[in-house]
């Protein structure tokens, strides 16, 4: 190689460098974004913050059919200006309350196991204060035939005790393994569910948590999803960007969905 080729080699790695962080930049102007709007409550005390519930959920004394919902809500303080923290509700046909499974971190940081099983539980509550969004929902024969299956893929998840909150294990990782075990749930998580796109330590290519196309993706650093109901998403660092063409909306870093529901 000559010594102007050489050159030229090197001079192309700065650039290279410098795209790569223009294109971090540009990504972190959605989390940003939702910081500077106040959206995230940065001041409030975890334990003053409401946890009631906010009338998504069909009452189980008058719903006597069977109910699946997954729902999303900002993560606690300035987390929540990148991921949400996402969980699934069930309700049996017949049954009384509501049962709901998620991962928390701070229990398997306390030697615990990540993965919560809560019977009784509200399954529309506030999270820390969030208001969370229902991301799909299901009622009626559909909804029981899918609470077996939900039910024996929670069961199956292959680190309940393990939680990384990036690029993940994390709740957003439980949820989309589940979703890709149970195809027909059709759960579409936003862009801002970062740890979705962990696949696992030599997993790489995958169903997409919709079960409407495929997704590749190294670790949860960067990847690509194709599928009908997600469209097309790009993820760097956890962070995805993409077009819903299904549904005529961007897919943005900390925003989640644009134009949002």
């Amino acid at each position: 190689m000559s010594a102007a080729a050489a050159g030229r080699r090197r001079r192309r790695w700065p650039r290279a460098l410098l795209g790569l962080a223009a294109l971090i930049g540009l990504l972190l102007l959605g989390p940003l974004g939702v910081l500077a709007s106040g959206t995230v409550d940065l001041d409030t005390p975890w334990y003053a913050t409401p946890s009631r519930s906010t009338g998504q959920a069909p009452d189980p004394a008058a719903m006597r059919e069977a109910v699946v919902q997954v729902y999303g809500a900002r993560a606690v303080r300035w987390r929540g200006a990148f991921a949400i923290h996402p969980w699934i509700a069930v309700k049996r046909a017949g049954a009384d309350s509501y049962t709901t499974y998620q991962v928390i971190g701070w229990r398997a940081m306390r030697g615990g196991d990540a993965l919560v099983t809560t019977a009784g539980a509200v399954p529309d509550r506030h999270w820390y204060g969030a208001t969370p969004q229902l991301l799909v929902e299901h009622r009626g024969p559909q909804a029981q035939a899918l609470v077996e299956r939900i039910e024996a893929a929670v069961q199956r998840y292959p680190w309940p005790r393990t939680y990384r909150a990036w690029p993940g294990p994390n709740s957003n990782t439980f949820v989309a393994w589940v979703a890709r075990e149970v195809p027909e749930l059709g759960l579409d998580l936003p862009a801002h569910a970062i740890g979705k796109d962990w696949l696992g330590p030599s997993t790489f290519f995958a169903r997409a948590p919709s079960g409407t196309g495929w997704q590749v993706s190294l670790w949860g650093l960067a990847g690509v999803t194709l599928a009908r109901n997600e469209g097309v998403e790009l993820q760097l660092l956890g962070l995805g960007l993409g077009v819903d063409v299904q549904d005529a909306r961007l897919r943005l870093p900390g925003l989640g969905m644009w134009p949002g529901p």
